[in-house]
């Protein structure tokens, strides 16, 4: 739980971090920081079976992580303050379009550097998309660890309608996307932008990495969404 100095905050936000990655995520830091900056508070966990939680990974999928911010929301109503605003980035931001439809504090959503559709992760699986196929799992690298992945998690990954979740999503949205983004393209952007019904807004993070590793860049986003926020909460 990150809170503001002065002890007043103006509205929680809930934050899930990307496929495979930290709550810690440098960039994640530095954008918590910022909104703690402008009297947001933030709510950063770890999804199911990855640091410091509980579980095995192998075992999640696409929809368990919905069933995680559900609970995490859950734990902030009732330890601390319900969710007022979602943030998701990269997976984590098609997660957040998902669980902002059971999230009825939420009245707000930012994704960034998120994907149309949660299959576009299978692209990191693909020399070893026949062998889950085949033996119902396997041992893949991503990002320097070793994770096992089960058929069940590519078979969650079909099964969702992300389509319908963006058109029928009826809350403010604010996407941030790289032009340059070379792990999820920023046509991935204009998909959800169109769908999206207003208001809607579209922020171009320039020449910035995926991973936002560049604290400039992970702070700017942090101050416009709290700009932006500043509006709906």
């Amino acid at each position: 739980m990150d809170e503001p100095d002065q002890g007043v905050v103006k509205g929680t936000v809930l934050f899930a971090h990307c496929f495979t990655c930290s709550k810690n995520l440098r960039a994640v830091g530095h954008i918590s920081q910022t909104l703690t900056e402008h009297g947001m508070g933030v709510f950063r966990f770890y999804f199911t079976g990855l640091g410091e939680s509980d579980g095995d990974f192998a075992d999640t999928n696409f929809s368990s992580n919905i069933d995680d911010l559900q609970k995490a929301a859950a734990y902030m109503e009732q330890e601390w303050s319900a969710p007022r605003m979602l943030i998701g980035h990269s997976l984590g931001g098609a997660a957040v379009l998902q669980a902002a439809h059971h999230i009825s504090s939420a009245e707000a959503v930012a994704t960034i550097g998120a994907p149309c559709n949660p299959e576009h992760v299978t692209h990191h699986l693909m020399d070893k998309m026949d062998e889950i196929e085949k033996k119902g799992k396997a041992r893949v690298k991503l990002a320097g660890r070793v994770f096992t992945i089960k058929k069940q998690f590519l078979d969650d990954l079909k099964e969702q309608a992300m389509n319908k979740v963006i058109s029928t999503l009826d809350k403010p949205l604010l996407i941030f996307h790289s032009p340059v983004d070379q792990t999820v393209g920023i046509d991935n952007a204009a998909h959800i932008y169109k769908l999206a019904k207003h208001p809607k807004s579209f922020i171009s993070l320039d020449d910035a990495g995926h991973l936002l590793h560049n604290e400039e860049d992970a702070k700017y986003v942090g101050s416009v969404t709290a700009a932006w926020g500043d509006r709906y909460l």
